[in-house]
């Protein structure tokens, strides 16, 4: 941290978001270090970091901000308190209103105002919806649902027989770790201020340079998190492939923020023959990185252990909303979902009239949200990192393994993190990088991983999605 301690806190709030963004990023450089057998060649710096952590935020089509919520996304009012709705998609957006049988926004905002949030939360997720109760902490705690999110390492590695690999530490490590800080210890040359002066490295890493080139990673994931790990691993040179159903596209947005440098192609798992194909990608792939809620794969016969049975040597990353074990393992899940249930949204709760914190009768507060999808991002950044320290693990034994993450899991690590008072710095517009896309003219922070003293960047646009062939390059 030498250097960039007037760098420490730029959004402020309640938790330390910022650690676990720097901490969540330095766990990917130190698994290249170790990778690559180069002490302090990659690190990470606060101004890349803050810069990456919004990166929807920061991306432009054709100089178009994009929008983050769907109008029936967000807060609503509840009976007895508050409950938070995700219904950006379309499929997600019919299945709240059947589970309400509802027309119009204004018809599920008074569906839910007749309902107490915890009957509002069962019955939406019932129907295939998405969405949680705001609880306290202290509720999520007693619960068996936050017991469970909370059991075990931020990162669980173990291999194929399921026996415990080496773990990667937990954020508060990492933000001790000299990735994080100036060039001589893997950092941005040149330290400077939050989202500091001058433009980005010019990209002259060539191929064979990047540590991932000839790394071929099958990307079955959606949404943030899992988007962000494989956008990582791509920018390193890896080989990396999305499949997408074709009955559920992907959001355009969504796909224009996590698709560079990596191709895409639609996959039915359900039909036989693209089933049969996908195995062939199976039989020479090096990682998978799987982000669907518990049994969606499966059902296909693609759970971590009938990959790894099928080739011994994979490195296999899963992640979903509320952890592996539980009773919401097959509940979907997203950042802001978790955020409510967790009891972020409380405590980032606010109310304009009144300096009693909480809900009141008849009060004017509401609760709110991280400044960033903080969970997704720093999930995603630590599927990379396992991702890295598998293959890092597989080159020195010969065998495959699992590493497995979860929203929910990621809430409690920034819940562990110990408060800090530095000064919250205003933070400045990054610099933007430009590449032409079949979406228009994209504007783009890059990632917030630096090699050698130069920021690592981004190589290709991302492609037309679902237009890629189901073959490797």
């Amino acid at each position: 941290m030498d250097g960039q301690a007037e760098a420490r806190r730029w959004w402020g709030g309640a938790l330390d978001v910022e650690g676990l963004a720097l901490g969540s990023v330095a766990a990917v450089a130190t698994a290249l270090n170790d990778f690559t057998e180069s002490p302090g060649r990659f690190g990470t710096a606060p101004a890349l970091t803050a810069a990456a952590f919004d990166s929807f935020g920061h991306l432009r089509i054709d100089g178009r901000k994009l929008q983050g919520f769907a109008p029936l996304s967000g807060f609503k009012q509840t009976a007895d308190g508050w409950i938070r709705i995700h219904a950006n998609y379309p499929h997600h957006e019919r299945r709240l209103l059947q589970a309400l049988n509802a027309q119009s926004a204004a018809d599920v905002d008074a569906a839910l105002r007749s309902l107490p949030a915890l009957v509002a939360e069962e019955l939406i997720q019932s129907h295939g919806g998405v969405a949680a109760a705001v609880r306290t902490r202290a509720a999520w705690l007693g619960s068996a649902l936050g017991q469970a999110a909370a059991r075990g390492p931020w990162v669980e590695l173990t291999t194929a027989a399921g026996d415990p690999l080496r773990n990667l530490a937990s954020v508060p490590r990492w933000l001790n770790d000299g990735a994080v800080g100036g060039a001589a210890d893997g950092g941005l040359a040149g330290g400077g201020s939050l989202l500091g002066a001058g433009a980005p490295a010019s990209n002259t890493v060539r191929a064979r340079e990047l540590p991932l080139a000839g790394i071929r990673v099958l990307d079955l994931t959606r949404v943030i998190a899992g988007p962000v790990a494989t956008r990582v691993l791509a920018a390193l040179g890896a080989d990396v492939l999305r499949l997408d159903p074709p009955a559920l596209p992907e959001m355009v947005e969504a796909f224009a923020d996590t698709g560079f440098d990596k191709r895409s192609a639609e996959a039915d798992l359900a039909d036989a023959t693209t089933s049969a194909r996908v195995r062939e990608l199976l039989a020479s792939a090096d990682v998978v990185v799987a982000g669907y809620r518990g049994g969606a794969l499966e059902r296909f016969g693609l759970s971590p252990e009938t990959l790894l049975a099928d080739r011994p040597g994979l490195a296999v990353v899963t992640l979903n909303g509320w952890g592996h074990t539980g009773p919401w393992r097959e509940v979907r899940g997203f950042d802001s979902i978790v955020q409510a249930a967790a009891g972020i949204a409380d405590v980032y709760g606010t109310d304009p009239e009144s300096d009693q914190a909480g809900p009141n009768p008849g009060s004017t507060w509401r609760p709110g949200a991280l400044p960033v999808q903080a969970l997704d991002h720093a999930t995603g950044y630590g599927c990379a990192a396992a991702a890295v320290t598998l293959l890092g693990n597989r080159r020195s034994t010969g065998a495959g393994g699992v590493a497995r993450l979860s929203l929910a899991r990621t809430a409690e690590e920034l819940w562990s993190l110990p408060s800090i008072d530095d000064e919250v710095l205003e933070v400045a517009s990054p610099l933007r990088s430009r590449l032409d896309s079949s979406f228009g003219a994209l504007e783009f922070v890059e990632p917030p991983l630096v090699d050698s003293g130069a920021q690592v960047r981004h190589r290709h646009a991302p492609p037309p999605y679902g237009s890629s062939a189901l073959a490797w390059a």
